[in-house]
């Protein structure tokens, strides 16, 4: 016999979250949210999964989001449990990827009164949530009606915002009363709102009028739609238009590895390759040269496309243009001409000059981070989900081709939390093999990423573990210092295999280019087990690699 809670409150969460089509609930352990546990774990239409530390949970709940596209639900208890969900939840928020994050909390009373798990948890979230709702108790009055039109708004909020919306939820002991039979409530009259887009008059003629078009495309999802429409419009080579790995889009006459080219622009450079019309697909964008030659170019024009976010990144925004981008090339190819410019050429001579460069260092690399990307962008199969880390692993991506997967990096606040975390979400729901690829700090700070019991056997984990944050010896500032190796770059001297084995996790360890490569050619293949692939480069100098590269490029 099926047990439900017998709180009103949770029976009408439960009945909105299916009516929305919200099947899937993160759970991590605690008494005050048990109501919410045992209700949605004995709910058919419900898939729950237990994460028991709330940090990693939330994120595990984002990489679930960004697979399905489509909510997630996220549950814990009372007091410090909620605050663990703030790093996903900002990550979420930037990324506009839907969490519904549901925290039981003590009743109002009892806040500041120093019981146990209490904290001020009513709009905890506010700066990095799209809503925050509080629900009454039962026992107040109305609170029937409150509530379910609280959390129908909440849900319809999430969705249109595609972000993250908390939903606090005092409840009164006991916790633990349990019903056999649920109460019928009212049909749900969804009112969630269509975005209608008209194109300004006035922008098909600003383009018409510029010969100098840049489109730069910075982090979302694949496209197919997109892909096409600029790809025509580089079909003539009427318009530049500059990618990155996480662009998810790919077509011959991209300009794909920004950092190549514009490593190293002088002044000279800055005016000579600047655009008179910027436009800006996208999020986040990973190459800080490019950030840095565009606030330099100052552009005439500007325009950001997206529905969510218009930020000025570039200190010279002039339209805000709140579409899906599919919708506004669509409209607008409609009224432009597409001629050939030579500004697609001056670019165009620039590539093949470092791409060429690029090619000969390659072969003159030995064994090393920029040796290991490189092999891995060749024995990567197609058509994976592939993830990668922060600081250098999404660095190093820019500069191979890894077009042929899908890729995916949290660049909402670009920390390296959570990245193990959000990869065995993804994994989780997704019938294609994921791949995370992961510094070595990145990996040991989110390890509960792997205390996981839902993790698919064709997951993949790879390390690339150069001893610390090698980062840090790139970027210039950190090794001016005497605090570096302890305090910035954090040497160390762990690896993985205990912590693979003790996750479940079949391990295999590489310290030379030979060996990878031969490992690579299995490692993808289907086995009982998940696998972690940790590539040793502590011995190397890895950060003077990579500045010989660029110095190479010039």
């Amino acid at each position: 016999m099926k047990q439900f809670s017998s709180k009103r409150s949770i029976q009408i969460l439960a009945y909105l979250l299916k009516e929305y089509g919200i099947f899937n609930i993160v759970i991590s352990p605690g008494s005050r949210n048990a109501p919410l546990a045992i209700h949605f774990s004995e709910t058919d239409e419900f898939n729950c999964y237990s994460i028991v530390d709330e940090r990693s949970a939330a994120f595990v709940g984002l990489g679930m989001a960004k697979s399905e596209k489509k909510p997630v639900a996220i549950t814990c208890t009372s007091g410090s449990a909620a605050a663990n969900y703030y790093p996903a939840i900002t990550e979420a928020f930037y990324q506009n990827v839907p969490l519904l994050v549901l925290t039981a909390d003590r009743p109002t009373d009892f806040v500041d009164i120093f019981d146990g798990q209490t904290i001020r948890q009513k709009e905890i979230f506010e700066q990095h949530s799209y809503g925050d709702f509080q629900l009454l108790e039962d026992g107040k009055e109305n609170a029937e009606d409150e509530n379910f039109n609280l959390i129908k708004k909440a849900i319809e909020l999430c969705f249109e915002k595609q972000g993250p919306v908390h939903i606090n939820i005092p409840l009164e002991e006991p916790l633990y009363q349990l019903v056999s039979e649920l109460p019928t409530f009212p049909p749900v009259e969804k009112t969630l709102p269509k975005k209608q887009y008209e194109l300004p008059s006035h922008l098909a003629a600003e383009w018409n009028l510029s010969k100098r078009i840049l489109i730069l495309v910075g982090t979302r999802d694949y496209s197919e739609e997109l892909e096409m429409q600029l790809g025509q419009l580089v079909k003539n080579h009427s318009v530049v238009v500059l990618t990155e790995a996480t662009s998810n889009i790919k077509h011959p006459k991209f300009f794909s590895h920004i950092d190549r080219y514009i490593f190293n622009f002088s002044e000279e450079d800055f005016k000579m390759y600047a655009p008179d019309l910027l436009i800006t697909v996208g999020q986040n964008v990973v190459s800080k040269k490019v950030k840095q030659f565009l606030r330099k170019a100052k552009p005439k024009n500007h325009w950001h496309i997206h529905e969510i976010w218009q930020p000025d990144t570039f200190f010279s925004l002039t339209e805000k243009i709140e579409t899906q981008p599919e919708v506004f090339f669509k409209k607008i190819l409609n009224f432009i001409k597409l001629e050939p410019q030579p500004y697609f050429n001056l670019w165009d001579v620039l590539r093949d000059k470092r791409d060429s460069k690029h090619q000969d260092y390659c072969l003159k690399t030995s064994f090393s981070d920029f040796k290991f990307f490189e092999i891995l962008s060749q024995k990567l199969p197609e058509n994976i989900n592939l993830h990668f880390s922060n600081s250098s692993a999404i660095r190093y991506a820019q500069l191979f081709d890894f077009q042929k997967n899908n890729i995916y990096c949290n660049r909402g606040t670009s920390g390296i939390d959570g990245s193990t975390s959000t990869a065995m979400g993804f994994a989780m729901k997704n019938a294609n093999q994921t791949v995370l690829v992961t510094g070595d700090l990145s990996f040991f700070y989110d390890i509960n990423g792997l205390w996981n019991n839902y993790i698919p056997p064709y997951t993949r984990i790879i390390i690339f573990n150069n001893g610390g944050g090698d980062i840090f010896k790139i970027i210039p500032g950190p090794g001016t210092t005497n605090a570096l190796d302890e305090f910035i770059l954090t040497k160390h001297h762990k690896n993985a295999e205990h912590l693979s084995k003790h996750f479940g996790f079949s391990y295999t360890k590489v310290s030379d280019e030979d060996t990878l490569s031969r490992v690579l050619d299995n490692f993808f293949k289907q086995d009982e087990k998940a696998k972690i692939l940790e590539v040793d480069t502590s011995a190397i100098e890895n950060s003077e690699v990579l500045k010989n590269y660029f110095e190479y490029l010039k």
